[in-house]
This record gives C-alpha cells, sequence and structure tokens, in this order.
C-alpha cells in the first residue's frame, strides 16, 4: 500500500479532494486549508475536552497564524463521556450557524476520533456546506465514509446520508497518544473487511448483489498488507501504522465511490448494531464498535471455515426450497424478529429490499451448485483463517469472545436469526438460512 492508492482512490471519491497521512501532518493545515476553502474562508473546530488538548489547541493555532478567524464549541466542556447521539447533531449544527457572519457559514473542522467526525459530517451536510476532519485515533474507517453512523432519536444505530470531508488530516504523532483501545478497535474494525468482503463475492455470486469493481479493489488490493503487521501497529512504528490508517481511509473512499457501506461491512456489523440497539454496556460503559465488530469477525470466519469445508455440488436444491419463504411468510418472520423493539418495522423494510420469487431462488442455488469449484477458490482467496485472525485481534488487544464484551454465546446464537432482517443486503447467513445450516454452523463457530 502506499500514498498512490491514496491518491487514486482520491479520484474515484466523491466529497474528499485531499488526504494528508504522515508525521507531523498538522503543520500542513493551514496549506489544505486555505487551499480547499479559500483564503476569505473562517473556520470553527469540533471537539471534546480530550482532543482539543490532543490537536485542537494546535490546530486553531495555525489557522490563526495563517490569518484564518477561528471559533471553537467543544462538546461536553466538563468532560462527560458521549455517544454518536443524534441530538449532539442539533448542537454541533446550532454552533455553526451561531458562529456564522453576514450569512457566511464558517467551514467546520472537526477535530477527533469517529463521534466527533460523525457528528460534524452529519451536521455540516444538514447545512449543506463543506467540512475538514482532523483526525486524532485510528479508531475507525468513517473518517472518509459517506454517511454517518448515529443512534437516531427512536433508538436505532443508522446509517445517515451526508457527504464526507474535503479534507482529511491524519497526524501520526497525535495518533500514537491515543488511549491503545482506540487502535485496537480500529484494527478490528479493518480485520471485518476479510468476511465482509467474502459476503459481498457470495451475495453477488448468488446474484443478490451488484458489483461495483473500483469500490472492491479499493478496499480489498491493499487490505492484507495493511493487517499484516499487528505487532509494528502496536509498537507505533511508522511503516505499518501508515499502512492500517492508509486502509482504513481507503475503507470510507470505497464507501463514497459506491455510495454503499457494502465495501466495508457484512453480517459481522450486524451483530455490533443489535448491541448498540439494546444500549449495550459492560462494567457500566458502552462498548466501542469497532471492539464489538472483531468479535463477530472472528466469529463470521470460523462460520466461514465450515462453509469452505462443505461441499455444495452436491446441494439438495429441493430440500433448500422447503426453507425458502412466500413474501408475506418472510414479512411475518421479519415482523417477529423485532416486535418487542422500538422499530417493530425495520425486519419487514429489509425483507422487500431483498426478496427473491420461488423460481429466482431455485435457479440461485443451481447456479451456485453447478459453479461452486469456481466460487470456493474466490472465497478462499479472500478469506485468513480463523485462528490468524484470533490472533492478530489478540496481538492489538481486541477481544475475540462474546464473554469478554459483556454478552454470551446464548445471547449471539440468538441474534443469528435476527441479523438476517437488520438490513436489505444479502449475506452469507440469509444464504445459510436458506440451505437450513445457519443454527448449526453459528453454533460450531461458537463452541
Amino acid at each position: 500500500m502506499s500514498k498512490e492508492m491514496i491518491d487514486a482512490a482520491l479520484l474515484k471519491a466523491n466529497d474528499t479532494k485531499a488526504c494528508e497521512i504522515s508525521n507531523g501532518a498538522l503543520g500542513r493545515v493551514p496549506e489544505l486549508f486555505h487551499g480547499y476553502f479559500g483564503n476569505s474562508a473562517s473556520a470553527i473546530i469540533i471537539c471534546d475536552p480530550r482532543t482539543l488538548a490532543a490537536a485542537g489547541e494546535r490546530v486553531e493555532e495555525l489557522l490563526k497564524n495563517s490569518g484564518v478567524e477561528v471559533s471553537r464549541y467543544v462538546l461536553e466542556p466538563d468532560g462527560k463521556t458521549f455517544h454518536a447521539d443524534y441530538f449532539y447533531v442539533d448542537r454541533v449544527r446550532e454552533a455553526i450557524t451561531s458562529a456564522a457572519k453576514a450569512g457566511v457559514m464558517p467551514v467546520p473542522v472537526s477535530v477527533g476520533s469517529g463521534v466527533i467526525n460523525d457528528l460534524t459530517k452529519r451536521a455540516s451536510g444538514e447545512l449543506n456546506i463543506a467540512y475538514m476532519s482532523v483526525a486524532t485515533a485510528a479508531s475507525v474507517d468513517g473518517y472518509s465514509s459517506f454517511g454517518a453512523a448515529l443512534r437516531s432519536p427512536e433508538g436505532a444505530k443508522q446509517t445517515y446520508a451526508c457527504p464526507a470531508p474535503r479534507v482529511i488530516v491524519a497526524d501520526l504523532d497525535v495518533m500514537r497518544t491515543a488511549p491503545g483501545w482506540m487502535a485496537a478497535s480500529g484494527f478490528a474494525d479493518l480485520m471485518a473487511k476479510v468476511p465482509a468482503g467474502a459476503d459481498w463475492i457470495l451475495a453477488y455470486e448468488l446474484g443478490a448483489s451488484v458489483w461495483h469493481d473500483s469500490a472492491w479493489h479499493t478496499v480489498q488490493d491493499g487490505l492484507k498488507e495493511a493487517i499484516g503487521d499487528p505487532e509494528g501497529v502496536v509498537a507505533k512504528k511508522t511503516e505499518p501504522l501508515t499502512r492500517f490508517v492508509e486502509g482504513l481511509m481507503l475503507g470510507g473512499f470505497a464507501m463514497q465511490d459506491m455510495q454503499s457501506s457494502r465495501p466495508a461491512s457484512g453480517a459481522e456489523h450486524l451483530f455490533s448494531h443489535l448491541l448498540e440497539m439494546r444500549d449495550h454496556v459492560f462494567n457500566g460503559e458502552i462498548v466501542p464498535h469497532g471492539i464489538q465488530v472483531g468479535v463477530f469477525t472472528l466469529f463470521m470466519c470460523r462460520v466461514y471455515e465450515q462453509i469452505l469445508a462443505f461441499d455444495y455440488s452436491k446441494l439438495d436444491v429441493d430440500k433448500c426450497m422447503e426453507n425458502w419463504q412466500t413474501l408475506e411468510e418472510a414479512e411475518k418472520s421479519g415482523a417477529e424478529a423485532f416486535a418487542s423493539t422500538k422499530f417493530p418495522s425495520l425486519g419487514v423494510t429489509s425483507v422487500r429490499a431483498k426478496f427473491a420469487d420461488r423460481e429466482t431462488t431455485r435457479a440461485r442455488l443451481e447456479s451456485f451448485k453447478s459453479r461452486w469449484g469456481e466460487i470456493r477458490a474466490r472465497l478462499a482467496e479472500q478469506l485468513l483463517p480463523a485462528d490468524e485472525i484470533k490472533r492478530r485481534l489478540e496481538v492489538v488487544g481486541a477481544p475475540t469472545s462474546p464473554e469478554a464484551i459483556g454478552s454470551t454465546v446464548e445471547a449471539t446464537l440468538a441474534d443469528v436469526r435476527k441479523t438476517i432482517f437488520m438490513r436489505d443486503r444479502y449475506m452469507s447467513l440469509d444464504f445459510l438460512a436458506l440451505t437450513g445450516q445457519l443454527d448449526e454452523f453459528a453454533a460450531r463457530a461458537l463452541a
């Protein structure tokens, strides 16, 4: 992986025009600000007390010294922990509009990690203005992605449409000062692109997903290099840390390119979303998204090992079709999955979006069966051994079991069937429900 890959991805990204990843990158903030927002633009720094100290004060000083009029808005200035709840978007939006002069909005400069970036992203999108992101931790791939992952007023975690930042600055020296769990979270989220890619391959080969070649290559071409040196990431060495951060950014650029999160997430993310929808906490704290995702990345890689071990060229299609449901039956199942939640229509909406009639479903299975050899080879090339995934997660300090994040094997098994009603995106778990292997493979993966 190299800067050339970032430059190539920027050419295909819809919103982001510049991305600086280097030691001492903060020094380029004034040049990039003037170059992409103009010499007359003012700025408002969006941060919290921790990120203000980590980089915000320095960014403010640099911009002021270059002639930019700068204000700041500090979220929860007393230091209270906060999360990506939608009402914070309202606060950020109001702060931006309050700093406007003569009807001209300042350029928001997000200084922080995933939460602050997403809050600023959505607020800027609602105001139809471009913003700049100064990343302070290698904790997420959302810096460069389209859309903001926020918890709605009803409590559901969802992605709200809004443009990615026009400019991203990731100073490795600043990222080295972030707590270790943040890099562990980002590394786990990047590892998720392994089974997520397999989910995309499987769905496409079944005829249940579109393919977007440039988005695929943006994420996957450098992925195994980006996650190949967890020891170097922990040691904060420049080269492996750079590759790792580039990998995170490339995931977001692929999402910009495709205008979908398909290139960067699969079934492993849905288990995390289910926990977030329940306000899951462990030891009184919300478990970071990437930390949750790492646990279920390992789970899905173990599921895939069983898929690869099964000979689908001998699949009993007639028996599989006994598991097929009419639209009415599938809608009922979807409704039951979330009947006791704040979002009872979620499952029904997902079912309608990816429903396939009996003839289409049978044709998909027959085609998959006849081409299993080539499909298996493609999946095998994409995946890494589950034991190696586990080892790398442990090296960076990321948990690998449901219990380690305050959940249980039993709860995960109960969630397996809920995941197929979470999104309109077809995944391996949809396929296994149809083949009748879902419960068996999930239980083995967690044994």
